[in-house]
């Protein structure tokens, strides 16, 4: 061997070695999971559950679908999918997850989970990003979601009633019902502040209607009787204090100390925005 060829044979079994360490690596990691028996991934992915590693219980849960696309492992795996998704934060995977679930296993005995868990993603979605970093009040964004929320939950309690989750389901309707008729008397609220008092009553007397016995009914009493006052029309609004007196005597209102507007100062902040009078309840 001349001195010239050393270095050629040394480059050459540099480079299948190297290449070698990269096929193998590949291999190991595509092959992972390949052929080991559905009860073993059900248990690794259940296992990575337990210790709160939601991404790892996705991947092999995945796993174990792809390569058992039949059988009763498989339809609990895609249970697990979707939960490990919402927990995970992964709301819109999660509900994308429960919707193929729904249309394939419409009569599957963990369908009324499934809706649930479904109203539990729609409640949870931007709310995060909301609450913790704008500390902006879910009942003054839009409502598209909380209320496909409270439809997914009204789907539990109607038509699984005696399900596991048809109380908690109850619940946060319930919650949610108060999430949207603070949404009308914000609005009603708005609307009295610039003396749209028309506006006012129309919000206040849609709050009573549509959620009577909310936690915000009186308040919307006290804002009827405001807006016919300013309206001039002393028999509605004493009619309104009346109900008002009835139902809560202590009321802010009937001393004169409500709604309790925020300061025009406020105004000064060009990064405050309009904050509800109800934000010091």
């Amino acid at each position: 061997m001349t001195l010239r060829s050393a270095p050629s044979r040394l480059l050459a079994l540099l480079l299948i070695v190297a290449f070698a360490g990269v096929g193998c690596s590949k291999f190991k990691d595509k092959d992972a999971d390949e052929g080991v028996p559905v009860e073993q991934l059900y248990e690794k992915a259940h296992k990575s559950m337990t210790n709160g590693n939601w991404a790892a219980a996705e991947t092999t849960f995945k796993r174990l679908v792809a390569q058992y696309p039949y059988g009763p492992y498989t339809e609990q795996a895609l249970v697990e999918t979707a939960y490990a998704q919402y927990k995970s934060g992964k709301h819109d995977d999660a509900i994308s997850s429960i919707d193929r679930f729904i249309r394939t296993y419409p009569t599957h005995k963990n369908i009324a989970y499934m809706y649930y868990l479904r109203g539990l993603s729609n409640s949870s979605r931007d709310t995060v990003f909301l609450q913790q970093v704008w500390t902006l009040d879910a009942s003054r964004r839009d409502l598209a979601t909380p209320l496909q929320a409270f439809n997914d939950f009204s789907i539990v309690a109607d038509r699984y009633p005696n399900s596991r989750y048809a109380e908690d389901a109850r619940s946060r309707m319930r919650g949610l019902r108060d999430m949207f008729a603070r949404h009308e008397l914000d609005t009603a609220l708005y609307y009295l502040r610039r003396t749209a008092y028309v506006g006012a009553i129309e919000r206040a007397k849609y709050l009573l209607e549509t959620y009577p016995q909310s936690q915000y009914q009186n308040d919307a009493v006290a804002t009827l009787a405001a807006a016919y006052e300013g309206l001039g029309n002393q028999t509605l609004a004493a009619d309104a204090k009346r109900v008002l007196q009835q139902n809560e005597p202590n009321h802010p209102y009937l001393t004169g100390k409500w709604p309790d507007y925020p300061s025009n100062f406020r105004k000064l902040n060009p990064f405050a925005g309009e904050k509800s009078a109800l934000d010091n309840d």
